[in-house]
């Protein structure tokens, strides 16, 4: 099979129909063989029934049904996990997403060798002060942080080989970061692709403005799993180390204070330096014992750890 279309979708009854006509219209010229996976997330209108009508007219549409909504992200985890084309397509339902992008995206996966291509609405019809400046802002933390150089890391059309789709695992909110994640898992062949961005069509965004405080706290998630995540004693440790010194300079003083200089002066537990000392140095000895942790806990779960070969050669 040639492509995967994944389509996650959160009560667009209006849309779905429309789209599935839009994305048929462009596979039937270009002699793709595809099938259209919808991924219902917990959808309260009739958007299962019309993925239901339009499996029985097209046996290349597949849907899948959450009982409750999940998110985003399990949302093309589940996708990602049933699709079976070579390219693996992603695209929103509210028709913002342009199909006409498929053949293009395809060839820069088949024969272009990416292993990933985001696209980028450079011209977009959101409200600028709401979507655009935000999204600006964080796209550029997210290239700063992880080191992926993309204009628009949250646009949902994107393409990606299929094995890339297999050996990343998107959860929580992460679906903003799955260039990140393939990056850390390996694949370094990002490319970018300027897409065309549409007007909302039918019914509303159903994200709200915490989306942009949960994105900067998932961007923190990955920043430390991408550089400390396989070393966290590189971390904790550091830490833990110049806070117990900064605690054994502060207990050092002290008593050399008490012993030689002021014999005579107030009791060392009346002076705010010792509970200075004591607490730094009590969290240093936690940050330290936490990096130990999870030394431990790596080097166990090591046997079982997996590595992802992109190619093998067998030479006798």
């Amino acid at each position: 099979m040639d492509i995967s279309v994944v389509i996650p979708l959160l009560n667009e009854e209006e849309s779905l129909k429309e789209l599935h006509d839009w994305i048929v219209s462009v596979m039937l010229p270009n002699q793709f063989s595809y099938e259209i996976l919808f991924i219902d997330d917990g959808s309260t209108d009739k958007s299962w029934q019309i993925i239901t009508e339009l499996a029985e007219i097209n046996p290349n549409v597949k849907g899948i049904k959450f009982l409750k909504n999940f998110g985003k992200s399990q949302a093309l985890h589940a996708g990602f996990a049933k699709a079976e084309g070579d390219v693996v397509i992603t695209m929103d339902a509210d028709l913002q997403d342009n199909p006409e992008e498929i053949p293009e995206l395809f060839k820069m996966i088949k024969a272009d060798k990416y292993d990933l291509v985001s696209g980028w609405k450079k011209k977009r019809y959101d409200s600028y002060f709401s979507k655009n400046l935000p999204s600006k802002l964080f796209n550029w933390a997210a290239r700063r942080t992880s080191g992926v150089i993309l204009n628009d890391f949250n646009c949902g059309l994107k393409a990606y080989s299929n094995i890339v789709v297999k050996h990343i695992d998107v959860y929580g909110e992460m679906h903003r970061y799955i260039p990140v994640l393939a990056k850390n898992a390996g694949f370094t062949s990002i490319g970018e692709k300027v897409v065309q961005h549409q007007a909302r069509k039918y019914g509303h965004t159903k994200f709200g403005m915490n989306r942009f405080i949960n994105g900067f706290l998932d961007l923190i998630t990955i920043w430390f799993i991408s550089h400390f995540g396989k070393r966290p004693m590189h971390l904790f440790g550091a830490l833990g180390v110049i806070m117990f010194f900064i605690g054994f300079c502060f207990a050092t003083y002290l008593g050399i204070d008490k012993l030689f200089l002021n014999p005579t002066g107030r009791l060392i537990t009346e002076r705010p330096q010792f509970y200075i000392a004591l607490t730094t140095m009590i969290i240093g000895s936690q940050l330290f014992i936490a990096g130990f942790l999870g030394e431990l806990v790596l080097r166990t779960n090591r046997k079982q750890q997996r590595y992802f070969i992109k190619e093998n050669l067998n030479l006798s």
